[in-house]
C-alpha cells in the first residue's frame, strides 16, 4: 500500500472551480461552528481543513499502482488556541472497484433478464481490499480510529424516527428494509446507522466499524456531519436543501420541488459517466490481469 495526500481540488470544477471550492470550505466552517457552539460565542473558533487520502495498491509488486480507494480526513483547526486536532478519515467514499461493480458487473448482469438480481458473488473483491487497508500497517500508522464513511439516504426506501437522540448525530432513523448499498458495504465490514443531526432538513447514513456513538468525540463526529452535510447539499439539494424537515416517517425523493438550489452545481450525469469510464478502467488495468492474484491475496480477508 502506498497513501498520496493532496488539496481537496477535485470538488472543484468549471470556470468558478476556485470560487466553487471557496464556497464549499466556508459552508463546512460555518456548520462546524454551528454545532460546536460551546465557548464558541463569535461562531467562528473552527476551520475544518481537509486532505484528499489516495490508496494505491501495487498487486503485482512491480511499482505499477492501481489507484483502489480514494476517501477525506478532516482535521480541525482551533484559532483560538491554535490547535491542530485529527479528525475522522473516511467521510467521503470513492473507489473504482465499486464503479465496477455498479456500473460494469451490475448491469452487464441484469442485460435481458426479466427480474433484478444480483452476481453470487457481487461486492466480495471490493469488500476484501477495503477490509486489507484497515487491517494494514499503513493504515494503522497514520489513522487513531476506525473509519467512517457518511452517505445519502436511499430515495428506494423510507425511515422511521426513533427517540434516540445524540447530542452531536442527532435523532437517529431507522430504514425499512436493508438496501444494496447496506449489504454492499456490509461487505466491507461496515455497518450503518441513520441520524439527523440538529438543525439539519434530513437524515445522514453512518457507515461504521465501531461504536458510532461513544468511540468518537463531539468534535470528531462534527467534523464528519459539517464535511459531508456540505456535499450532500451540493450534490443532492432536493434531500438536504429541502424547505421542509424530514418527519416521522420520511420518504428522501431527488423529484421534491421544494428546496433552495446551491450555488454550486454538481452534473449528475457527468458523474454518471465518469464512473463507468473509471469502472471499464478498473476491469481493463486491475480485475483482468490480476484475477487470480487477487483472489488468492483477499482470501485471508474473506470472514
Amino acid at each position: 500500500w502506498t497513501t498520496q495526500v493532496g488539496l481537496i481540488t477535485h470538488r472543484a470544477r468549471g470556470a468558478h472551480r476556485q470560487q466553487n471550492l471557496a464556497s464549499a470550505l466556508r459552508m463546512i466552517d460555518n456548520r462546524f461552528n454551528d454545532l460546536a457552539n460551546w465557548d464558541n460565542p463569535q461562531a467562528d473558533r473552527y476551520a475544518v481543513e481537509l486532505d484528499i487520502i489516495s490508496v494505491d495498491l501495487d498487486i503485482g509488486g512491480n511499482g505499477e499502482a492501481f489507484p483502489a480507494i480514494e476517501v477525506l480526513q478532516t482535521t480541525i483547526l482551533d484559532r483560538r488556541t491554535g490547535a491542530r486536532t485529527p479528525g475522522l478519515v473516511g467521510n467521503n467514499f470513492s473507489s473504482y472497484v465499486r464503479d465496477y461493480d455498479f456500473s460494469v458487473v451490475l448491469p452487464e448482469h441484469n442485460k435481458g433478464r426479466d427480474g433484478f438480481s444480483l452476481p453470487e458473488d457481487f461486492g466480495e473483491l471490493h469488500g476484501r481490499i477495503f477490509k486489507a487497508f484497515v487491517a494494514s500497517d499503513v493504515f494503522r500508522a497514520q489513522f487513531r480510529k476506525p473509519p467512517v464513511i457518511c452517505l445519502s439516504v436511499s430515495e428506494t426506501k423510507s425511515y422511521a424516527r426513533t427517540a434516540n437522540v445524540h447530542p452531536v448525530l442527532g435523532i437517529e432513523y431507522v430504514p425499512n428494509y436493508a438496501s444494496l448499498t447496506e449489504q454492499y458495504f456490509g461487505k466491507m465490514g461496515l455497518e450503518v446507522r441513520y441520524f439527523m443531526p440538529p438543525k439539519s432538513v434530513a437524515p445522514l447514513a453512518f457507515y461504521h466499524s465501531g461504536d458510532l456513538l461513544n468511540e468518537y468525540t463531539n468534535l470528531e463526529l462534527i467534523g464528519t456531519i459539517s464535511t459531508m452535510e456540505a456535499f450532500r447539499k451540493l450534490y443532492r439539494p432536493e434531500i438536504y436543501n429541502a424547505n421542509s424537515v424530514a418527519g416521522q416517517t420520511y420518504h428522501p425523493s431527488l423529484k421534491h420541488q421544494d428546496f433552495s438550489p446551491t450555488r454550486v452545481v454538481y452534473d449528475r450525469a457527468e458523474r454518471s459517466r465518469l464512473a463507468t469510464e473509471q469502472g471499464r478502467f478498473a476491469e481493463e488495468t486491475f480485475i483482468k490481469p490480476h484475477r487470480d492474484r487477487l483472489a488468492e491475496w483477499t482470501a485471508q480477508f474473506a470472514a
